[in-house]
């Protein structure tokens, strides 16, 4: 990466020319483009758009204390040190805590699938039986099959889902939001009201209790992933200046994805009535009834479940495959859940993690509201990635106390003040996510804190914690990692 390695004393060989100086492959609006499909999502609206005009304040906030902090820090750490989260914390902190954090990485996504699947399930409902949407059973049904499915298709070690994820922010997020927000605008321009209130005292969410504001715990992970895309920063021209402008120009693209629709939503779905799983096709129900188009729902509902199962096959065996190579390396998984199939996939891990996702579906079932399971599934994914970002906070403010000259490509301005604010972030989000919302209805406060506390130290804490108590020298696996990293 650097040419520290060179001695000064030596003459420069000839072949020292031979390699051109390469252009570099990426432009900073290029790199913005490709941070904003890999955070923006449509799956998020109904949940913000249940407070109207409030919305906007509620995407800002988290946008600058914690959207902001990350995608600068994360730009430091990768310019500086290969490797992603584990190598990070490793290095500022310890190497348990990095495996911590990569576990984390792919912990949440526990718990995310079958909130993305549940998501999809009431997507396709609009296609089968609106009322399908607010099944439980069904809903469980769905996400079993999918995941199990999608299991099968990334133990091929097919790539043909590659593309998906390429046109995902096209087909599922920019077309969809773009004629939601259009639609919405002719439907207010032809002089109808908006369900929701849109006034001047609107644009603050109503004082009713701290509950009031806990919808905004979603809005962390909705911006959760910013720091993916920072092991790019080594391919700008001049990272200091154009990393910056990439990121505030994929924070602007990335909130007008997540406002626009959210509040095309609250003008034609009455808070009371929007469910946080299928108000995207609700939305679109309503405005399709009322321009007497409404063949265009179930085109408007494939377009939506293709580009969100796009999303879940390439990131299925990403984060698990990031826990195979780091263990293999340390040992922190037995033997069993280092193992690849023929097709060189970690098929054991993602069986593992199958049967539990498939415990978490059959919640869905026996939660009689849809919306309260998706709701509590989506708080503990977020708990639990938020233990990846406490670490990075921390690792990245030792790294600059303890290893000040270490060649960075870029280096975060006020990079103590950005690791503060998300961290005192992070920390209220954590605390805020023990409160529980509307959503969660007149159930037992002490019944939800059980459920999310229960699935934070569980999921978080317990389990890595147990890998690294029984972990054996035996379970090291170096050669095989280092064929993995050369074969990745």
């Amino acid at each position: 990466m650097t040419t520290m390695d060179v001695p000064s004393d030596e003459p420069i060989p000839r072949a020292k020319a031979a390699p051109p100086v390469v252009a570099p492959a990426l432009k900073w609006v290029t790199l913005a483009l490709m941070t904003t499909s890999s955070v923006a999502s449509l799956r998020a609206a109904p949940t913000m758009a249940v407070y109207g005009l409030a919305c906007v304040f509620l995407y800002i906030v988290p946008a600058i204390v914690f959207l902001l902090p990350t995608a600068l820090v994360s730009a430091e750490l990768a310019s500086g040190w290969n490797g992603g989260v584990y190598r990070w914390v490793s290095e500022g902190l310890s190497k348990p805590l990095g495996f911590l954090a990569v576990w984390c990485q792919f912990a949440m996504t526990i718990f995310y699938y079958p909130s993305l699947l549940a998501y999809v399930a009431s997507t396709i409902a609009y296609v089968i039986d609106p009322s399908l949407a607010s099944n439980g059973l069904y809903t469980a049904i769905v996400i079993m099959v999918l995941y199990w499915t999608g299991v099968w298709v990334s133990s091929r070690g097919t790539k043909a889902v590659a593309g998906l994820s390429s046109w995902g922010l096209v087909i599922g997020t920019l077309i969809p939001g773009t004629i939601l927000v259009v639609l919405g605008l002719v439907f207010l321009g032809q002089g109808n009201g908006s369900a929701a209130p849109m006034g001047a005292a609107n644009l603050f969410p109503q004082w009713k209790g701290i509950a009031s504001l806990v919808l905004i715990v979603n809005n962390f992970l909705s911006y959760s992933g910013m720091e993916m895309n920072a092991v790019h920063v080594s391919s700008l021209k001049n990272p200091a200046t154009e990393y910056p402008k990439s990121m505030f120009l994929a924070m602007g693209l990335v909130m007008l994805i997540f406002i626009l629709p959210a509040l095309a939503i609250s003008w034609v779905v009455p808070s009371d009535r929007l469910s946080l799983t299928a108000g995207v096709m609700q939305a679109f129900h309503a405005f399709f009834s009322y321009f007497h188009v409404g063949w265009l729902t179930p085109i408007a509902a494939v377009m939506l479940v293709a580009a969100a199962l796009g999303g879940m096959l390439t990131w299925l065996a990403g984060p698990s495959k990031g826990l195979l190579m780091i263990s293999r390396e340390e040992g922190y998984l037995p033997p069993f859940l280092q193992r690849l199939n023929k097709n060189g996939v970690q098929q054991n891990i993602l069986v593992t993690q199958g049967i539990v996702t498939t415990a978490i579906a059959l919640m869905y079932a026996l939660i009689p509201n849809v919306s309260s399971a998706y709701w509590i599934f989506s708080v503990i994914t977020t708990q639990v990635y938020l233990i990846v970002y406490l670490l990075m906070f921390a690792a990245a403010i030792r790294l600059r106390r303890t290893q000040p000259d270490h060649p960075r490509g870029y280096r975060a301005p006020a990079l103590t003040l950005l690791c503060g604010v998300g961290l005192v972030a992070s920390l209220a989000a954590l605390a805020i996510g023990f409160v529980p919302s509307s959503q969660f209805g007149s159930n037992s406060v002490w019944a939800y804190i059980m459920l999310i506390g229960g699935g934070l130290l569980m999921l978080g804490l317990v389990i890595p914690g147990l890998f690294l108590a029984f972990r054996k020298p035996s379970w090291c696996n170096p050669a095989s990692a280092a064929d993995e990293g050369g074969a990745g």
